[in-house]
């Protein structure tokens, strides 16, 4: 008779890949979800860092809004000056760009330059990028592994995971640009496509910049020479995939949107749509966090999830930060928007990331180190 765990194991596996052990070393995934993820995220970076774990990660692997954090912590990287694991400089190099970006409204106006003029709605997204984060930095500003940062984009062409990072761009089906000189900005536009506004980013290369490994089924011109790219969190909203599959010690933020039943949705094809992708966010997204769960249960994977709609008090710590339940599903519920976001609601979603992410490393994280106590970054608490 089989052997239930490994039928587990291949049952939580992609056909294609199908893991054995993995390798140690910790992964953090930060997830999708406009610039409340981005903050969100945030206040996660905090208290990771004072647990001394940012420094110890081998791979972020991001989509959407948490690929502009991301991003910018990956391009910040070698000026963080880490002391003793501990990162001296993250809220001047990462926290105050991405707070200063987060007043920034360019969803509204890139779909309305991208309507009238020339160019397309990712371009205006991702000349706001360039223009306020990354400048004319590309995936080659990366820093050299560890830690690997995989900003990820669903490729709508091929169905599959499409992976920026500074070894190189890869579908699997399609194949992989190696030492990709692509702009750090137009990768997170293509990881912040989101559907139906922002989609779809498009991405051209000349003949002969794909490489093929060999079992790749869509290698060639038709799928290599323009991608057509969406939202990484169409295909996998918590930017799991690429961690779960390799690293022993999994971590996931989850800024995404908590789904809420509605009596009467709306019957126009606009907000009904919208309605109906919603729906399909929060479906993926549960199938892959159960996934994540059950290779917890299964001792398959050690780590942690956190979600921005996370109860605090399932974590059962009795010291944990002061998050009553309504201040939570209230700022739980800021819209998934790339619009000027006031500087107390930043706050507050800084401070519940970093309360909740606490309250997960210290429930079912191994630090091997203590932990200074819990602090709100910003006083007024969430």
């Amino acid at each position: 008779m089989p052997d239930p765990t490994d039928l587990s194991r291949e049952a939580l596996a992609p056909v294609h890949d199908i893991s054995g052990k993995p390798s140690p070393g910790i992964g953090l995934c930060l997830s999708g979800g406009g610039y409340r993820a981005m903050i969100f995220h945030l206040g996660s970076l905090l208290r990771l860092n004072e647990a001394g774990l940012l420094s110890r990660i081998e791979r972020f692997s991001s989509v959407s809004g948490g690929s502009i954090t991301a991003g910018v912590l990956g391009l910040k990287w070698s000026r963080l000056g880490f002391d003793n694991g501990v990162a001296t400089r993250l809220i001047d190099e990462v926290v105050a760009p991405v707070r200063a970006m987060a007043h920034q409204s360019i969803d509204v106006s890139s779909v309305l330059m991208g309507t009238l003029l020339p160019g397309t709605i990712s371009d205006r997204v991702a000349k706001a990028y360039r223009d306020h984060l990354f400048g004319e930095a590309t995936l080659q500003d990366l820093p050299d592994d560890p830690p690997r940062f995989v900003i990820n984009a669903t490729n709508v062409q091929s169905g599959a995971l499409f992976r920026f990072s500074k070894p190189y761009a890869r579908d699997y089906k399609v194949g992989e640009v190696r030492s990709p000189r692509i702009p750090l900005a137009r990768a997170v536009a293509a990881s912040s496509a989101f559907p139906p506004v922002l989609s779809p980013a498009f991405l051209e290369f000349k003949g002969g910049e794909f490489t093929t490994a060999g079992g790749e089924t869509l290698a060639d011109d038709a799928f290599r020479r323009k991608l057509v790219l969406s939202d990484g969190g169409v295909y996998d909203n918590l930017g799991l995939e690429t961690v779960w599959k390799r690293y022993e010690t999994v971590l996931v933020s989850d800024g995404g949107m908590a789904f809420s039943p509605d009596a009467s949705p709306a019957e126009d094809w606009a907000l009904h749509s919208k309605r109906v992708l919603e729906l399909i966010d929060n479906q993926v997204r549960s199938l892959r966090k159960r996934q994540l769960i059950a290779s917890f249960e299964m001792k398959l994977r050690k780590g942690s999830y956190w979600g921005i709609a996370t109860d605090i008090a399932d974590y059962g710590l009795a010291d944990a930060l002061p998050c009553p339940a309504d201040r939570v599903r209230e700022i739980a519920s800021v819209p998934t928007r790339l619009t000027d976001m006031p500087d107390e609601t930043q706050e507050r979603l800084i401070n519940w990331g970093y309360a909740v992410c606490d309250a997960a490393l210290r429930r079912y994280v191994t630090i091997g180190q203590s932990l200074p106590p819990p602090k709100f970054p910003y006083p007024r608490g969430v």
